[in-house]
């Protein structure tokens, strides 16, 4: 037998490592524009009246489809699991069931993709318009930071109100699974909420709280850095958009794992 050596172009190499490097090069410059953003909240003039306006934004103008998620998530989920357990016997799990995975999973992560496609695609769009019409290096010679003015209260007011939105999303959903459970289905309405009674407790709850804030601070540091580091005019702004609502849906669904194993490690 007669070995062969593949031997791959220098070329190929090249852009492999190239590419790499450019990775993480930006994972570090958007790390070190995250630290910069938080350590801005803390310094005068403090943006009260922003941050109070990016959360209404990020939060308000969030519930509506939130809120329409959530009841219709509720709605399948729950007639899904009903259709499998009603072949074992298992019907009266199905509450408990559709709670938890409402609380732990599909909750703070459908609620992380929801608003950072809405908020976050928004976030990437205004500040990248800001920067290609040169209103951001306009902040600068006014003596305005632009991190402090532009992107903290982007990030706090993300933190605070994910977790608001996600327990809105709970609780549409959980309001969805009952009417069908008990209208719909004939389930039996006091074995219902018993078993959730038994089933679910509050860190059920506050793990998915929590997560939906880390979802909050990762989809709002990712779209303001990409709208941030926007070049090249309408196209720019427009691929600046692109990659960070796409780029934050990725990094939600890989932070919902890293959270979960965080989370269980501490409550067990």
């Amino acid at each position: 037998m007669i070995n062969r050596l593949v031997k791959i172009p220098e070329a190929t190499l090249y852009s492999g490592f190239k590419s790499i490097r450019d990775f993480l090069n930006e994972v570090g410059e958007a790390f070190y524009f995250f630290l910069n953003g938080i350590s801005q909240l803390f310094s005068k003039p403090f943006r009260w009246q922003e941050i109070i306006k990016q959360m209404e934004f990020v939060g308000n103008k969030s519930l509506g489809i939130i809120m329409l998620t959530g009841l219709f998530t509720g709605l399948a989920l729950t007639y899904q699991i009903w259709i499998g357990f009603s072949i074992l016997g298992a019907t009266n799990l199905v509450g408990p069931t559709v709670a938890l995975g409402i609380t732990r999973e599909l909750g703070p992560v459908f609620t992380g993709l929801i608003v950072a496609a809405r908020a976050g695609g928004a976030m990437a769009a205004q500040i990248g318009t800001m920067k290609v019409s040169e209103q951001i290096d306009a902040l600068k010679v006014m003596g305005v930071n632009p991190i402090q003015y532009l992107v903290s209260p982007r990030l706090i007011a993300s933190f605070i109100m994910l977790p608001f939105l996600c327990a809105v999303f709970d609780f549409t959903a959980m309001f969805g699974s009952r009417f069908l459970s008990v209208t719909v289905l004939n389930l039996d309405e006091a074995v219902y909420w018993d078993k959730i009674a038994k089933w679910i407790y509050m860190s059920d709850i506050l793990e998915g709280l929590f997560k939906s804030a880390g979802f909050g601070l990762a989809f709002a540091t990712i779209c303001t850095f990409k709208g941030y580091k926007t070049t090249g005019g309408a196209k720019g702004v427009g691929e600046a958009t692109n990659k960070g609502v796409v780029t934050s849906m990725v990094m939600i669904i890989v932070l919902d794992y890293i959270l979960t194993n965080v989370v269980r490690a501490f409550v067990g």
